[in-house]
């Protein structure tokens, strides 16, 4: 088995990662995909996210080269998802990211899924002035009219910001809207949303280590035809501490897992609500150990039990 270093210099072809065009190319008619339930349009199942620490620091030094780089490995290796947020980075990722992504000529072929906070933390009521005006704001770093996803983050004042993004819906201007949420204390909230308002997307957090949304709401979300984005695969790095110094298992073999990354990637992204896996990264050695998590297989229900088991097992849960 081989360990996340030696796959990936395997792969990269060097530690600064060289990508092989000819082998990326080969693999992309294995990249997974999942339809989402409102429309039948398929998304490749892992993509990535903009949350991190590096990501926010290299968008706020307007390090454009760095994250075109990371994000040419993920669209070369069969990714389309980018998830993003006006809030991450101090509100300089989502413009740092659109000139990234303008410079590769790659607008066409981004899924770029946003969110709208203007409510902030902590406060019930958005005004709605400032809301659409954040609205706005998303639709600028690609130049674009018209966006793919956006949700309202947090619940945060749904009764305002999401009635804007069902305006900017029917309007043409957004082709998917939704909610987020990573608290398991608004699930009850959440669902409530699901059962009543016209949701294709929810984003929440899901990890083999932590399985809270599975007995509600990624039922519901099945039920309802209501896409999943998954964020937090990695346990924001726990899984990554909890399973230091331990060699990744060789049955996991059996379903194209070689290192731990892909091993939190495929359990997760194996779960049949989730339409696509989001862990942020800037590294594109990261992004392509993360990318062949989307090819080969997804570990099966009895697979799934296993990976359970051993995790539960595991000190620091």
């Amino acid at each position: 088995m081989l360990t996340r270093r030696e796959y990936l210099k395997a792969t990269a072809g060097a530690a600064t990662l060289t990508l092989n065009p000819g082998w990326l190319s080969a693999q992309q008619d294995a990249v997974i995909t999942r339809p989402i339930p409102a429309t039948g349009e398929r998304l490749p199942v892992i993509g990535c996210g903009s949350s991190g620490v590096n990501f926010g620091r290299l968008s706020r030094e307007g390090n454009v080269e760095r994250l075109s780089e990371a994000l040419r490995t993920m669209f070369e290796a069969g990714g389309t998802v980018f998830d993003t947020s006006p809030s991450y980075g101090g509100g300089t990722v989502e413009a740092v990211a659109g000139e990234a992504i303008r410079e590769l000529g790659f607008e066409d072929r981004i899924f770029w899924a946003t969110k709208l906070n203007a409510a902030g933390p902590g406060e019930s009521v958005a005004d709605p002035a400032e809301a659409r005006a954040q609205a706005e704001t998303s639709f600028e770093p690609l130049g674009e009219q018209r966006i793919d996803l956006s949700q309202v983050e947090g619940l945060a004042d749904m009764a305002t910001q999401f009635h804007i993004l069902r305006e900017l819906k029917d309007e043409g201007r957004l082709r998917y809207i939704g909610a987020t949420s990573t608290s398991v204390a608004q699930y009850e909230a959440l669902e409530v949303y699901m059962r009543n308002e016209p949701l294709d997307f929810i984003g929440l957090e899901y990890s083999v280590d932590n399985r809270s949304a599975e007995d509600r709401i990624l039922r519901v979300a099945q039920d309802r035809g209501i896409a999943v984005m998954a964020y937090a695969p990695f346990g924001r790095r726990r899984l990554f501490l909890r399973v230091r110094g331990r060699e990744v298992p060789e049955w996991a073999a059996e379903f194209g897992v070689r290192t731990w990354a892909q091993f939190f990637l495929k359990f997760a992204a194996s779960h049949p609500a989730v339409t696509a896996v989001t862990p942020s990264t800037s590294d594109p050695e990261h992004m392509l150990d993360n990318m062949a998590a989307a090819r080969g297989r997804l570990p099966d229900d009895a697979e799934r039990a296993r990976m359970i088991e051993m995790v539960d097992a595991l000190p620091g849960a």
